[in-house]
This record gives structure tokens, C-alpha cells and sequence, in this order.
């Protein structure tokens, strides 16, 4: 009969422990994932290179898009939304990165466009010389 209660008794031990154990476990998958620092820290400085560059000048939309997304995911982290926060902060670095590249587009749009003013000037001089001669 002792036998019998002691291995009751050490079955109820061994069940309330995989009770315990699993809400460990349980508790510590829930816990919601680190602030996504490094991508945070990314997509500020893909905004600044991007201001640096003259995007609010070539790019004003895709920089404020860009900082709105980073304004949106300082938020997330507030709400302990790791995940949204994350997602957003990439998103605001492709953005600024995107702002980077028509910013370098559009210069290099105006400098050919500029390129192309000096050859016609060129050109009108050289015609003008020769027909003087």
C-alpha cells in the first residue's frame, strides 16, 4: 500500500513539474522579440545620407515616406510590436535608399541636360567661325 501512494504521490510530482516546464516555455515564447536596433540605426542613416544628398530638393516624396515608416516604427517599439517595428524600419531604409538614387537620376539628368546646352553652344561658335572665314 506505501508502494502504491509513493508512486501516486511521485506521479502527481512528475506532472505538476511538466506543468511547470511547460509554462516556462510557453512564457518565454511569448515574450515579444528585442528591439530591432540595428535596423532601426540602418534606416536613420539612410535617411541622412539621403537629405545629405538633396532628396527633399530631387526626392521629397520618398524622404518623407521614408521618415514617416521610421516615425511609425519608433512607435511599434513603444507598443512592443518587435516585429512591425522591424518591418518598418527596412522599409524606411529601401525608401530612403530609393530617394538616394532619383536624387543621383535627377543630377545626372541636369548635368547632361547642361552637357548638351554646352555642345549646342559649341557647335553654334564653331558654325559662326567658319562661315566668317
Amino acid at each position: 500500500m506505501y508502494q502504491l501512494t509513493s508512486k501516486r504521490f511521485s506521479g502527481r510530482i512528475r506532472a505538476a513539474l511538466t506543468l511547470v516546464v511547460a509554462i516556462v516555455l510557453l512564457g518565454a515564447c511569448a515574450s515579444p522579440p528585442p528591439a530591432p536596433t540595428a535596423a532601426l540605426n540602418s534606416a536613420k542613416e539612410a535617411i541622412k545620407n539621403a537629405e545629405q544628398a538633396g532628396a527633399r530638393q530631387h526626392a521629397g516624396a520618398e524622404l518623407d515616406e521614408a521618415q514617416q515608416k521610421l516615425l511609425l516604427a519608433e512607435r511599434s517599439v513603444s507598443a512592443k510590436q518587435m516585429i512591425d517595428a522591424e518591418r518598418l524600419s527596412r522599409e524606411s531604409m529601401i525608401v530612403a535608399q530609393l530617394a538616394v538614387a532619383r536624387t543621383a537620376s535627377a543630377k545626372a539628368t541636369e548635368i547632361n541636360r547642361e552637357m548638351i546646352r554646352s555642345a549646342d553652344a559649341l557647335n553654334e561658335e564653331m558654325q559662326r567661325s567658319g562661315d566668317q572665314q
